[in-house]
């Protein structure tokens, strides 16, 4: 009967072990990603009339690139297109339009590319979802590097700030550059 009343302590004191292991990452509030360091999956996007198409060839051109998810009705992405449009000076910047669509017409991302400035070197719309699916997306916005052989080098979940760029984004491009 004792051995019995142990087994709801033994449990709970594993959970908590788990959890707590949780708070000793190097960044705990980060969202890992089993990306870092593989190839990244494959494109297939629908075109946004009058835009350039994203297709899976930009991946493997032998430049670092930045990888952005975005929508026409997510606030947050609206914050962080100053950055974008920044880092597109530094870097080739591709968007996907994540489920516009289908909530909206091709109209809604195109009427944000023309109301913000259109950063992109080349664009895509994720209809479905189902590319944010295969990326291992939590949401938009989302920012991805990718060096010139296609390997994911950084995942950032979250709207780009001004000193997520300094801290986080340029140093990552920068060790994307370095063979």
């Amino acid at each position: 009967m004792k051995i019995l009343a142990l087994i709801p302590l033994a449990i709970f004191a594993a959970l908590g072990g788990f959890f707590a292991s949780g708070l000793f990452r190097d960044n705990p509030s980060a969202l890992p990603s089993t990306f870092i360091g593989r190839p990244a999956p494959a494109l297939e996007l629908t075109a946004l009339p009058g835009k350039p198409a994203l297709t899976s060839a930009v991946l493997t051109d032998g430049e670092v690139k930045l990888i952005n998810f975005w929508a026409s009705w997510c606030v947050p992405c609206r914050v962080e297109h100053p950055q974008i449009q920044a880092l597109s000076e530094i870097v080739p910047v591709y968007g996907i339009n994540y489920k516009d669509q289908r909530d909206a017409s091709p109209d809604a991302a195109l009427g944000f590319l023309e109301e913000l400035g259109d950063p992109y070197a080349a664009i895509g719309a994720d209809d479905t979802g189902r590319i944010g699916i295969e990326w291992g997306l939590y949401g938009v916005p989302e920012t991805f590097i990718v060096d010139g052989a296609g390997i994911v080098r950084l995942r950032y979940a979250g709207p780009i700030t001004a000193s997520v760029m300094q801290d986080q984004i340029l140093p990552a491009i920068e060790a994307a550059r370095t063979p």
